[in-house]
């Protein structure tokens, strides 16, 4: 079974990086893309996302049907804006272009188009980077990274096990799947829609308690082995930040600022042609 959205180990420099580095990367840059709503910005780190996407060599079966569910949300909230409010961007960029009235308040403005294309933008600049940062970086080296930086090594482990079961969970999904298929329940695209949905929900229950079964192996294990007893633990996985950890983290904080500077230079966080 191809596995979706997990680690996979690859010589590229990115995946050299230490955890800490590639969790500095993504904080900073999800911070900037949610801050910012210059397009000129959010041009350059939509580039910028997808150039390091393809240099961390993930194949698009790890990402595809996620990428694909991503996009159906996106556009969703993106109609969702639209009907409840349709004139944030005439609000926003203070003038108003109308394209085509369509029907009472409705009324499709080049302002309105321009915000959701930024709106969009911020989606999809964020998206390679979440991508990249979960299939880059070993569960337990993203843990030892969250508790250099702070926080309780009880909280970091706990994210790695979530991390580390999601191929696993993927899995039993996958398995129990084929059993029903096995025993004649359709969940190919020859089946309606509905009966799809409600042969496809009939897997969570079983799944739920399989992964039930998981959770009560693992606590039973840490527990035998006295996991929480110390205020401190040390991490095998840890790695030490080098030469290229501090480029890129420079790197990162610069282009921060700099897109910090471009974003504010007209004294608003929105760029807006229409002025």
């Amino acid at each position: 079974m191809s596995r979706v959205l997990s680690y996979e180990e690859k010589d590229t420099w990115i995946h050299r990086l230490s955890g800490v580095t590639k969790l500095v990367f993504f904080l900073v840059w999800s911070v900037v893309s949610m801050i910012s709503y210059d397009t000129r910005v959010l041009l350059v780190m939509f580039v910028l996302s997808f150039v390091v996407f393809a240099m961390s060599k993930t194949e698009w079966r790890q990402v595809g049907t996620v990428f694909k569910l991503i996009l159906l949300f996106l556009a969703l909230n993106l109609i969702a804006i639209f009907i409840f409010s349709p004139d944030q961007g005439a609000k926003i960029y203070g003038s108003e272009t109308p394209i085509v009235h369509l029907f009472g308040r409705y009324t499709l403005t080049m302002e309105q188009l321009f915000y959701e294309f930024n709106v969009m933008m911020k989606y999809l600049t964020v998206i390679p980077a979440v991508f990249m940062f979960i299939v880059t970086t070993n569960p337990s080296e993203f843990a030892a990274a969250l508790n250099r930086v702070g926080v309780s090594y009880k909280i970091s482990y706990s994210v790695a096990i979530a991390l580390r079961y999601i191929p696993d969970v993927q899995e039993d999904f996958a398995k129990i799947k084929h059993a029903k298929e096995a025993r004649g329940v359709e969940m190919s695209g020859k089946a309606k829609l509905m009966d799809r949905i409600r042969n496809v929900a009939a897997i969570i229950f079983p799944l739920i308690f399989s992964s039930m079964d998981r959770i009560d192996v693992v606590s039973n294990a840490m527990e035998l082995r006295g996991f929480g007893k110390h205020k401190k633990r040390t991490w095998y996985m840890r790695r030490p930040l080098k030469r290229a950890d501090y480029a890129v983290i420079l790197g990162t904080l610069l282009f921060a600022a700099a897109a910090m500077c471009v974003t504010f230079s007209n004294g608003s966080r929105f760029y807006n042609p229409f002025a």
